[in-house]
């Protein structure tokens, strides 16, 4: 961490940086000034040192490799991307997979959910929780949690709030090291369905390789219901911990506070309604099981992903690229004769323009994804993936089976009975203040990824009694044959681990032309845009009250890393480099050969 006094004379600011955010995975920076005397964040800009070139070298591919390329965007969320492409690859090729390659794609998906918020909510953000991290930064709220009893120690087995606190300490935490073995069986169930993890060997447009038997879904079936009975214990054990804090701190709700503002595009297709045609798009969409939308103020405006697709635009702003405007573009109008703007990822050509960071203008590799309502850009977030999941899945109140309900405000989760524990039913409601106002904040984004946990596992167990069924009635089938066409625009909608995942692609003379995927950092990492908003981290920790107990000189920023880490970051790797002024590389010696004589 960097500090230094503010350079705007008297303005009595002290500038402070993180670069990079640990815990997370990629390079963030986070550079702030901050009002002590007020105990407030004034100013925040949010930086990325990476630069993702998959845009560029796209360009010219085979269209049936983007999933196996595309995958190694990240090695945290490859599989999403791979599944993402597929999708998009299905559309382009108007192929609609077997309903058993579906359910295992699903299967897939969801393990991935509970092994990556697993390891997130336990291994890294929880240790923003745990008590060697309260003890340095509010050794008060410690002393108030050790004699603060658990309203839910009978569902969990702690006592007391620092009981909790103390289980999340990092390697000698109980809870903390069961964590690290649930990511190991949820990894399995992944692996068992796609082959491998991260980057799937069974996956491919049309459905999948996997050889699907009784005893495949039994091993997955098998682990999921150690995971069951481990969540009925982490819901009650994290509403206590965060409920704890909300009473210890009056006024914590306000760390990490922003608008409404979140998008979710939808996750686990329905095969008996998907048939990845654009112009039933909207309505099998509207069949997932977690239903696409956007939440604005607290309300569901749009579940369409028609709607989504076309307001969709990429703002450069504050970003290292050369704007591309009046350059060409590839789709003017969509299947349905929707115009297409210049701004939409269809049309985007990456250009990179390497040079010094400037807080008065460019300063990151992150472009801005906003959604176009008719009126405005929004910033839109993800909270991390699941607050905008459950928020848009509740309101929409399509979703209903025996594990998983939605009533139109609220979600219903329903896990059965297990070796150990009794059924157990969780219900998840947007979030409000005291005031009675909406609520996204750091704390819920971090509720809301337990109660998704949950519901990952509540769908999963739905798919594979689906999945079950077609291998009983014989029904084995998983893949379906395609061909490439020579033209086509198409796009893949799904949710990854962290939020919002799309994938645009151009087929021309049966190569891509143009292929752009946009994941969740861009949106959550987003930078000032062309109209000076800025991005949801920036949103977040702007204004963020100050309630550590340190002063300045031996300040940690717990709240500021809370209000950051609840968006769950991960920037992907990738290489950039900047020269400076103009230099020149030079090759200054060329190495002799070696002989084996010395």
């Amino acid at each position: 961490m960097a500090k230094t006094k503010s350079d705007r004379p008297g303005d009595g600011l002290i500038e402070m940086a993180w670069d990079p955010i640990t815990r997370i995975v990629g390079s963030l920076g986070i550079y702030t000034k901050i009002d002590f005397t007020e105990k407030r964040v004034a100013e925040c800009y949010s930086t990325s040192s990476i630069f993702r070139g998959y845009s560029i070298f796209m360009k010219g591919k085979d269209p049936r490799d983007a999933h196996f390329i595309t995958s190694r965007i990240c090695g945290i969320c490859g599989d999403n991307h791979a599944t993402c492409s597929v999708y998009n690859q299905n559309m382009a090729y108007g192929v609609r997979p077997p309903a058993l390659g579906e359910w295992i794609i699903n299967l897939g998906e969801a393990a991935e959910y509970m092994f990556d918020h697993n390891i997130f909510q336990e291994n890294l953000v929880g240790v923003d929780y745990c008590e060697r991290m309260v003890r340095e930064t509010n050794p008060g709220v410690l002393d108030l949690a050790d004699r603060t009893a658990s309203p839910g120690a009978e569902a969990h087995g702690y006592k007391t709030i620092g009981e909790i606190m103390r289980a999340l300490n990092p390697l000698s935490g109980e809870f903390y090291r069961e964590a690290l073995q649930v990511s190991r069986y949820t990894r399995e169930m992944f692996c068992l369905m796609e082959g491998r993890h991260v980057h799937p060997s069974t996956l491919y447009p049309g459905g999948v390789g996997t050889v699907a038997t009784i005893q495949l879904f039994t091993d997955y079936m098998t682990r999921l219901m150690k995971y069951v009975e481990f969540m009925k214990r982490v819901v009650p054990m994290h509403d206590d911990l965060f409920n704890f804090f909300y009473e210890a701190l009056p006024g914590y709700e306000e760390v990490g506070r922003r608008r409404v503002l979140l998008g979710c595009w939808g996750s686990f297709n329905d095969p008996e309604y998907c048939d990845f045609r654009y112009e039933n798009m909207a309505n099998w969409g509207r069949k997932m099981f977690v239903t696409p939308g956007v939440v604005v103020d607290g309300k569901l405006v749009t579940t369409s992903l028609v709607d989504i697709n076309v307001g969709m635009r990429i703002l450069l702003g504050s970003s290292y690229y050369d704007d591309w405007a009046g350059k060409e573009k590839f789709v003017t109008h969509d299947a349905l004769g929707n115009a297409i703007d210049e701004r939409h990822p269809w049309n985007q050509h990456t250009i990179p323009q390497p040079q010094r960071r400037d807080f008065d203008d460019k300063y990151s590799w992150v472009m801005s994804p906003r959604w176009f309502d008719g009126k405005d850009h929004l910033a839109l977030d993800t909270g991390g993936g699941p607050i905008a999941r459950l928020w848009a899945t509740a309101l929409a109140g399509l979703v209903n089976n025996d594990y998983v309900q939605a009533t139109g405000h609220s979600v219903v989760i329903n896990l059965p009975r297990t070796m150990l524990k009794p059924e157990a039913r969780f219900e998840w409601t947007p979030p409000k203040d005291k005031q009675g106002n909406w609520l996204s904040n750091a704390i819920e984004r971090n509720r809301a990824r337990t109660y998704f946990q949950a519901y990952a596992a509540a769908s999963a167990l739905h798919f594979a009694e689906q999945a079950l069924a077609e291998v009983r009635a014989g029904k084995t089938k998983t893949w379906e044959t395609f061909k490439v066409p020579q033209e086509a625009a198409s796009v893949g909608f799904t949710e990854a681990v962290r939020g919002v995942l799309s994938h645009h692609m151009v087929i021309r003379d049966g190569k891509i032309a143009n292929y752009h995927p946009y994941p969740p950092t861009p949106w959550n990492a987003s930078v000032r845009d062309s109209y000076g908003t800025p991005g949801p981290y920036e949103d977040a920790v702007q204004n963020t009250p100050i309630f550590e107990e340190n002063p300045p000189e031996t300040f940690k920023g717990i709240d500021i890393m809370r209000a950051v880490r609840s968006f769950d970051p991960c920037l992907p790797c990738g290489v950039h480099m900047y020269l400076g002024g103009g230099k020149t590389l030079q090759k200054l010696h060329t190495p002799t050969a070696f002989t084996g004589n010395g």
